[in-house]
């Protein structure tokens, strides 16, 4: 397994793993209507508008997005020799200052490759990313979904402790 920069050649990995990470919130975490949110807002319009930002954010911060390839060819459906398995999304510095820490924005593994440390060596490297930001509070913050119970206990064991509460509204 390969931890490195997402590099604009693994925009087709990239996207799968962001819509298997959009889906998975749509429909682990909530019922059938944030599901179909989810969903439906998965289009091309919103991928060509993601990798803009994620070029924005790339382009700011080269380390910002992490990949996990296989190299060895074996992830299913492979056509090709390197896949990626997961990633994990850091903001830029220049974005921390919304919540005054870096932002670990997504982290996403693929179910065959859990449990086999890939997303702790894609936790380390986000950690890597944000410490070496410069900002007021030196923290790292991320939005977990209550009813996600494995990922809040994968921030648990990297020592991850409640901090406020986010609240949402529709427009």
């Amino acid at each position: 397994m390969e931890i490195r920069a997402y590099d604009p050649g693994d925009a087709d990995g990239l996207w799968a793993c962001k819509r298997a990470f959009e889906l998975g919130l749509g429909s682990g975490t909530g019922g059938e209507e944030k599901a179909e949110k989810y969903a439906g807002k998965l289009t091309e319009s919103y991928r060509a508008e993601w990798f803009d930002w994620v070029d924005r954010c790339t382009d700011e911060g080269p380390r910002s997005i992490t990949v996990a390839v296989d190299e060895t060819g074996e992830a299913e459906g492979d056509e090709n020799d390197d896949e990626v398995v997961g990633y994990v999304f850091v903001l830029p510095e220049s974005m921390g200052f919304i919540w005054d820490s870096a932002v670990l924005n997504e982290i996403y593994v693929d179910p065959d490759y859990r449990g086999e440390g890939v997303g702790d060596d894609l936790m380390d490297a986000a950690l890597e990313v944000a410490a070496v930001q410069d900002l007021p509070l030196d923290r790292i913050v991320l939005d977990v979904d209550p009813e996600n119970a494995r990922a809040k206990a994968f921030y648990d064991r990297y020592g991850f402790e409640h901090w406020g509460e986010l609240v949402a509204r529709e427009l």
